[in-house]
């Protein structure tokens, strides 16, 4: 079953026309069908009669065409329905990347200063007077012979350590990330679709790892009644289930992958719109709705304390108003150490990006 929000269509955002912008419109409809090609142009149809995106030159048919001809769909041998390639999927990664790390660097999130810093790969704002250790690749000598004219005038040029201006840098280290994904029933319920924006979320990141950061990992771990992890490729694909919340899966298995790397640096980061609701025991479900379960809370509490005890904290994104559930969230914050984000759906790749750059970038003496 599939939930979407709908909101007034806005003509003036509309596509004009030709290929470019109808890819563009794809995409973004792909990311609502969980990858279902025909369902897509079946969509785009309907507001093309509406919207009039097409003209007289150039229709839906021509579209299609060349969707297949460079490779962005395939029909299938067997029943003749339209499916995504992997180009496509790549697209949308990409799209997902540009609409969500566009805003973050143009709102000037994700450079956040530490308050310790020195010797690194990437140069910040941060300027200090040259100390005993430093390193000569350390000095800024356009400032240092500034502050040299300056203190000691230009006919008779002098430069002391005094005037040696030094140019601080960050470390930035190797991080290792499971972004967990709630794909219980609630993430569509109330004619909300939050499973969508996790789903960009989840795309987009990857995607800036792939290309920025290619030495970090990421794996993906979606959390129903059950908890398994799925490929960047799934993503496109991926939609709710009839599930409960089974938290206490999701962290044991995102763990146990953590354990697998090797980096030092290890994080959690968790989408979820609820509470627990359901524990895996004697091979079958015990599962309770209503309310915050006793026995589901303690478990995955005791859970999030073991995460505290291997250094990996857990950031997680509520992106539900609830204060019952707010509460459990600072008490899960709480015993791990970790952080909490109370995220709209609009806000929340920047939320998850700003956090992801600021704990990847490291300033060491």
């Amino acid at each position: 079953m599939r939930g979407f929000q709908f909101s007034n269509y806005i003509p003036d955002d509309a596509p004009k026309g030709g290929f470019e912008e109808l890819l563009k419109l794809f995409t973004q409809l792909l990311n609502y069908t969980a990858g279902d090609a025909g369902e897509t142009l079946a969509w785009m149809n309907e507001l093309d009669k509406q919207y009039k995106f097409t003209n007289n030159e150039y229709g839906m048919g021509n579209f299609i065409d060349e969707l297949k001809e460079k490779g962005y769909i395939k029909e299938n041998p067997q029943d003749g329905q339209f499916e995504i390639t992997g180009k496509t999927e790549q697209t949308i990664r990409q799209s997902a990347l540009e609409e969500i790390f566009g805003k973050l660097k143009k709102a000037g999130k994700g450079n956040h200063n530490s308050n310790i810093s020195g010797i690194g790969e990437e140069k910040n704002a941060d300027r200090r007077e040259f100390s005993f250790g430093d390193s000569l690749d350390q000095i800024d000598m356009t400032t240092s012979i500034q502050n040299a004219q300056i203190n000691h005038g230009i006919n008779n040029f002098t430069l002391t350590e005094r005037d040696l201006e030094v140019e601080e840098k960050d470390y930035k280290t190797l991080t290792s990330t499971v972004l967990m994904i709630d794909i219980s029933h609630s993430m569509i319920l109330y004619g909300e679709d939050r499973i969508t924006p996790a789903k960009k979320v989840a795309m987009a990141l990857a995607e800036l790892i792939k290309t920025r950061y290619p030495k970090d990992t990421l794996d993906i771990v979606v959390f129903g009644n059950d908890a398994w992890t799925i490929t960047v490729k799934d993503l496109p694909y991926l939609q709710v289930g009839p599930y409960h919340t089974n938290t206490l899966a999701g962290l044991e298995l995102a763990v146990d992958l953590l354990r697998r790397r090797k980096t030092h640096n290890k994080q959690i980061f968790m989408i979820t719109d609820g509470k627990p609701t359901c524990l895996k025991e004697n091979g079958g479900y015990y599962k309770n709705s209503m309310g915050l379960d006793r026995k589901v809370i303690s478990k995955t509490l005791n859970m999030a304390a073991q995460c505290k005890r291997l250094n990996v904290p857990i950031t997680t994104f509520m992106i539900a108003k609830d204060p019952y559930l707010q509460q459990f969230v600072r008490d899960f914050t709480k015993v791990n150490g970790g952080r909490a984000f109370y995220s709209s759906l609009t806000g929340l790749g920047e939320y998850i990006f700003e956090d992801y750059i600021k704990n990847r970038r490291k300033t060491v003496r």
